[in-house]
């Protein structure tokens, strides 16, 4: 079962899903995030990580361009759709790893789209560019966020109460 945590934007929306004692939310935003499986790439006995990038560094070619929160691998963690992911992983013996990094875009139904994918130890400087693109990308098209439609009118009580309780938001 896939979670996904929302935010209630306004004291109206609380008060229609049956939020009466709600402290002010005016002025606060939320981050939208969705819960994704980060895959282990590699090992879990050798090197492996996983990055939110949000920077490049056109000047490096090592793992040091990619600027970028740090996130656990191999299990579910929390991430704003439209986020660039890069996971980074070896396998094999200390003396000669096997290096492997991907590439993922989020995606807003907490699922991971594969972008890119090298293999070596050139893999900074191959996945470089395409980071940029990608970055690129996302800053141009920002994820939108629907507002309340009255289309969920149409919804019964009962069907909104569990969607609510598989949320675990009731």
């Amino acid at each position: 079962m896939r979670l996904v945590r929302w935010a209630i934007r306004t004291r109206c929306d609380a008060e229609n899903l049956g939020f009466v004692a709600l402290a002010s939310l005016e002025g606060m935003e939320m981050p939208f995030t969705v819960a994704v499986e980060i895959p282990l790439v590699g090992d879990e006995r050798r090197k492996n990580w996983a990055k939110v990038v949000t920077n490049v560094d056109d000047s490096l070619a090592t793992g040091w361009a990619f600027d970028g929160d740090f996130i656990a691998t191999g299990g579910i963690q929390d991430v704003e759709p439209g986020s660039v992911v890069l996971v980074y992983g070896e396998k094999g013996s200390r003396a000669n790893p096997a290096i492997e990094a991907r590439i993922y875009t989020v995606n807003a139904d907490a699922t991971l789209s594969l972008r890119a994918s090298a293999r070596g130890r050139a893999w900074a400087r191959t996945l470089r560019d395409t980071m940029e693109d990608l970055l690129a990308e996302t800053a141009e098209a920002p994820i939108e966020e629907l507002d309340w439609s009255p289309e969920l009118l149409r919804y019964s009580d009962e069907a909104i109460s569990e969607e609510m309780k598989r949320r675990g938001l009731a």
